[in-house]
């Protein structure tokens, strides 16, 4: 049975993260033609390349469909409810850092923390009937996080891209979203609470704990060995 490694199909995280496993000996690259989601690995037996986007590495991996994936802990995290027990994170890759932060008009010069936020939430629905609205695509992450808080009258609105916008655009009152400089928040006069962020993301190598192993479980093992990485005893356990 061969090893499926699943890696993001295009872009500066695939380019890291091929750089990342050259670094340990093993070469990834694409073939055939430039729009071909095509691969191929160098360097270690039994394993084979998936390209896919980084969102749907976690999907793949919660359903066993791929073995081992790269992809931002954020994503890992969102998209699965209980992440630790369908996935093992086997090793931080030291790239594509970023942090899910909450952030709010610089214009609200008393909200700096989480508890000025609830404050004037609670304010807010009293005053226009509804409650305060928070755009983001990270709809896990940041109620598990704003409920740890205790922050409660708000409501989150779905945005899948220039989430930055919502609230020059009046479709939100405040954001959570991804930053790794904070530029595009600052252009759009948003400030960042002074809270912990919700969650510091970095692309992280993940392992299905529901993958069927089988004889790859040996190629599993070397490869792992290649990398420096160490594998949890329990995580071939159907093998």
């Amino acid at each position: 049975m061969t090893v499926l490694l699943g890696v993001p199909s295009k872009g500066r995280l695939m380019e890291k993260t091929f750089d990342w496993f050259a670094e340990r000996g093993v070469s990834l690259k694409r073939t055939g033609e430039a729009r071909e989601y095509a691969g191929a690995v160098e360097g270690v037996a039994g394993v084979k390349l998936v390209l896919l986007s980084a969102s749907e590495i976690p999907r793949e991996l919660a359903a066993g469909r791929i073995h081992l994936g790269v992809t931002g802990s954020d994503l890992v995290r969102e998209e699965l409810a209980d992440w630790a027990a369908t996935v093992v994170a086997l090793a931080p890759m030291g790239f594509g850092h970023a942090d899910l932060i909450v952030a709010v008009p610089k214009a609200w010069v008393d909200v700096e923390t989480l508890d000025d936020l609830d404050a004037v939430a609670s304010a807010f629905r009293a005053q226009h009937g509804f409650r305060l609205r928070i755009a983001t695509k990270y709809h896990r992450l940041v109620r598990d996080y704003l409920r740890a808080h205790g922050v409660a009258d708000y409501q989150l609105v779905d945005s899948q891209g220039a989430t930055e916008g919502t609230v020059k655009n009046l479709t939100a009152e405040a954001i959570a979203d991804i930053t790794s400089t904070g530029e595009t928040l600052r252009a759009n006069h948003l400030k960042i609470l002074r809270d912990p962020p919700v969650h510091c993301s970095q692309a992280t190598l993940f392992a299905a704990r529901g993958a069927e192993w089988g004889v790859g479980a040996d190629a599993m093992r070397a490869f792992c060995a290649q990398l420096g990485v160490p594998l949890p005893d329990a995580l071939l356990h159907n093998a």
